[in-house]
């Protein structure tokens, strides 16, 4: 292109933007940033809150399900109080909690299971979409292995189980609705053995002899 065309040397986006577009991005980025604090304090709150209750209870096996559940269901009705905040908060709650029984040698997968699952269980009762908060808490929860050096793929399994298994005692739309959102999850950690929720790549599954 040259001048003689009528158009002018291509630009970044960022020097088109006018004031009001400037003001509207430099708010939006302190909105994000803003974001990104409150999940990283979530993320604090829920860890240590779980650890410190596994570790006074003295029985890390036994409380390890029951603590991460009733976390879970603490969030959920925390953001059902203030009328937002659930899909934000989800991942983090379920990050934290992981993290948090990690810190005191509990079992992380048994965990991941019973956060999903509480997830999906809190979302449904207050009329949140099942499928968007079991695909946050499941990312939480693989974050978090992520970070500990746990296994990856166990983890998902678990957590997609309790996503699954959830979703049965609430219908087959919730059954769908999870599915369809975790599929992408299952595809993106490598090979998930026996895992609840098919892979795309499953289609050679219905030829004979497979």
């Amino acid at each position: 292109m040259t001048e003689q065309d009528g158009t002018t040397p291509a630009t970044s986006l960022g020097e088109r933007v006018g004031s009001s577009g400037q003001a509207v991005k430099n708010g939006i980025v302190s909105s994000l940033k803003g974001i990104n604090e409150i999940e990283a304090e979530i993320v604090s709150l829920v860890r240590s809150t779980v650890a410190n209750t596994v570790r006074a209870a003295g029985d890390v096996a036994g409380e390890t399900v029951t603590v991460a559940r009733d976390v879970m269901r603490g969030a959920i009705s925390a953001t059902e109080e203030v009328g937002a905040g659930l899909t934000l908060s989800t991942k983090s709650v379920a990050k934290g909690v992981v993290l948090g029984v990690a810190d005191v040698g509990g079992d992380v997968i048994r965990a991941a299971e019973a956060t999903v699952k509480a997830a999906v269980q809190g979302a449904a009762a207050v009329g949140a979409d099942v499928g968007v908060v079991a695909r946050r808490a499941v990312d939480g929860t693989l974050e978090a292995a992520g970070e500990i050096g746990g296994n990856v793929i166990e983890v998902a399994q678990g957590a997609a189980g309790g996503a699954i298994d959830a979703a049965g005692s609430i219908g087959k739309s919730a059954v769908n609705a999870v599915r369809e959102l975790l599929v992408g999850v299952v595809d993106g950690v490598t090979d998930i053995a026996g895992a609840a929720l098919p892979k795309r790549s499953e289609a050679s599954a219905d030829q004979p002899g497979s």
